[in-house]
């Protein structure tokens, strides 16, 4: 593995973190009764991955 295909991995990755998060944070403008409606989970909801935060950068590891 090449240190370019590396680092596109980690460039696609990001990128689909990114797009992953902006959309549930366009969901979560939406008003209630339609994320109802869609079945969003609640604010607070357990099953409910910390949407409203950004990104946490991974830290890399050689090998």
């Amino acid at each position: 593995m090449s240190i370019l295909s590396s680092i596109a991995r980690i460039a696609a990755e990001y990128t689909a973190t990114r797009a992953r998060y902006r959309a549930a944070r366009t969901l979560y403008l939406l008003p209630l009764d339609i994320r109802k409606d869609i079945g969003w989970p609640e604010p607070g909801d357990p099953r409910d991955p910390e949407i409203l935060s950004s990104p946490h950068p991974r830290a890399v590891i050689a090998r």
